[in-house]
């Protein structure tokens, strides 16, 4: 599975309880759209840490890198490399 198809599946399966995944689109805003709050943004930042072992720093904690499904794919694959 890709990086992208487990993020999505993360977050339909942890946030969007009750609602369509498939209204989602990768751009939107997660914290605007009301899908993850604070304390999801810690589960979000536990997943990805322990799914694709990446240290996640403090200053790295920024809606460009954990506000969108587009922000966090982009964000795993420039760690990774």
């Amino acid at each position: 599975m890709d990086i992208r198809a487990e993020i999505r599946n993360f977050i339909a399966d942890n946030f969007m309880i009750g609602r369509d995944p498939a209204q989602l689109t990768d751009s939107e805003s997660l914290l605007d759209k009301g899908i993850v709050d604070s304390t999801g943004v810690l589960e979000l930042i536990g997943f990805i840490e322990t799914n694709y072992q990446i240290k996640m720093e403090d200053e790295e904690l920024i809606p460009a890198n954990l506000d969108s499904v587009n922000n966090l794919v982009k964000y795993i694959q420039r760690k990774k490399q």
